[in-house]
């Protein structure tokens, strides 16, 4: 590795100005992130315009870092009040939440805020000795890689989905009905759309987010008679040594969440939607025998924090080799890269390589950031789940009514989150699984879309099984479908013997 390009970088991340548009990016996206229905897409792309004013290396420092800070910003609205502010904070609500509910607000976002750190910094510094191999493995997918991540990603239903398995599948099977509502890219033929105008675009994911958790939630908690978030006489307890303790004591799950939020992030059209729930999945399947998750397991915040953040890291790999954005928010980042004449390619790995590395530093930086002031700021907000929800059911409210309605400008999505409220309210009620529903509709479209692909370039099936990357995801997705059957038979030969 090149000492000297990392040289100038450094020199231009802590001089001034440049550092403080960093800050600034981070407290922007932090705030953003925290109200539900807003996110990154919206807060990097009310800012590309006004870059236009400073230089632009500081304009692409600011948009990242607006980016980073909302990944982390999702995950104190999705602990505290159960409505992730984006859609890489979804799994951190399964658990997240409920040590909110036990009192453990403080412990929570802890964890939250050292995992996010640790999970950004350690692909970071991945990414600064690893890049040219990540592009290489990025050159390997296809439609077919992606249809079969999709899957993947569907085959978790079978490890998360607790209780019914029945129920599971169905949740899932949902989920995916609902994808396919709207006018699909492919065929431009509407499909149930009840002959609603509105339906033609079909139903933004995050509106089905902010309805079946925040408003599901707010509906639950309007018919208990608690009166708080935190249940009972339980106070707001917990520390910060406890959640740095939590994450120290459990190397394996925080690092290998972070490199599945890396390699997921490194392939465009994945992103922290998918990353935060396979690595929550490998999480559950793997610690899971006391079947503590979703009932307050430390780990499953520390899964999907770490990834979530780690993702941020490897979505830099395929926009700024190939131009090709792998989210909604790398596509705002390369629109600022090319407005100010920074053009994606191998250049930024060769000739222009202090770009790029002044882009990883200032990550870097973002996450030390992200970490003081989350141990030292964000903690402290686990206060309100002591509030009086009297106070909190109106405010929730209001910032899912804003944030669905930002999303397309539309009041449409705004009656959706309300149906998606109660849809969320009666399926938790009858013991369906939230997180078949929600893995249904996040990954319907992407299972969809690439397998037309796959086949309309193929014409024929064995496009998924002769292409060595897609036989390695068969056999990953065949381990996870069949693992809880050879372990409940393996359990029942060592109990006879």
């Amino acid at each position: 590795m090149e000492v000297a390009p990392l040289i100038r970088a450094f020199d231009i991340v802590t001089s001034w100005p440049t550092i403080g548009w960093i800050l600034f990016g981070l407290l922007f996206g932090t705030v953003i992130g925290m109200i539900p229905g807003l996110g990154p897409n919206l807060g990097m792309a009310v800012v590309l315009p006004l870059t236009i004013k400073i230089d632009g290396i500081s304009a692409v420092l600011l948009l990242i870092s607006i980016y980073s800070g909302a990944m982390y910003g999702g995950s104190v609205a999705a602990i505290l009040i159960n409505a992730p502010g984006t859609a890489a904070a979804a799994a951190t609500t399964f658990d997240g939440y409920p040590m909110s509910r036990q009192g453990r607000a403080r412990d929570a976002l802890s964890i939250s805020a050292i995992s996010s750190a640790f999970g950004g910094a350690f692909t970071i510094l991945l990414l600064i000795f690893l890049s040219p191999l990540l592009v290489f493995i990025v050159l390997l997918f296809g439609s077919p890689e992606y249809f079969l991540i999709a899957i993947l990603g569907l085959a978790l239903i079978t490890i998360v989905a607790e209780g019914s398995m029945v129920k599971g599948l169905t949740a899932g099977a949902f989920g995916l009905l609902l994808t396919s509502i709207g006018l699909p890219v492919m065929t431009a033929e509407p499909r149930y759309t009840l002959g609603l105008y509105e339906l033609y675009n079909g139903i933004h994911f995050v509106v089905a987010l902010i309805g079946v958790f925040a408003i599901g939630e707010m509906i639950k908690l309007a018919n208990e008679q608690e009166g708080k978030i935190a249940q009972g006489d339980i106070e707001v307890e917990g520390s910060v040594l406890t959640g740095a303790k939590e994450v120290i004591y459990n190397p394996v799950t925080t690092i290998k969440s972070a490199l599945i939020g890396g390699l997921i992030g490194a392939i465009p059209g994945a992103g922290a939607s998918i990353s935060n729930f396979i690595s929550y999945g490998e999480a559950m399947r793997s610690n899971n025998e006391e079947g503590t998750f979703g009932n307050g397991d430390p780990k499953g915040v520390i899964a999907s924090e770490a990834a979530n953040n780690g993702t941020v890291s490897g979505s830099l790999i395929p926009t700024l080799s190939f131009g090709i954005p792998g989210s909604g928010s790398m596509a705002v980042l390369l629109g600022g890269l090319l407005m100010h004449g920074i053009r994606p390619g191998p250049d930024l790995f060769t000739t222009n390589l202090y770009v790029t590395q002044s882009i990883f530093l200032a990550l870097l930086l973002g996450n030390i950031v992200i970490l003081v002031a989350g141990v030292l700021l964000f903690t402290r907000a686990g206060i309100i789940t002591r509030i009086d929800t009297t106070y909190i059911i109106p405010l929730v409210i209001i910032f899912a009514v804003l944030g669905s309605f930002s999303l397309r400008g539309n009041w449409f999505d705004v009656l959706s989150v309300f149906a998606f409220g109660v849809l969320g309210f009666y399926m938790s009620k009858h013991d369906y699984s939230i997180i078949a529903l929600v893995l249904g509709i996040v990954l319907g479209t992407i299972v969809e879309e690439n397998l037309y692909r796959s086949m309309q370039l193929s014409g024929d099936i064995p496009v998924f099984f002769t292409r060595p990357l897609s036989i390695v995801l068969i056999v990953a997705i065949l381990a996870i479908l069949f693992a809880p059957v050879i372990k409940n038979r393996w359990g029942r030969r060592e109990a006879t013997s």
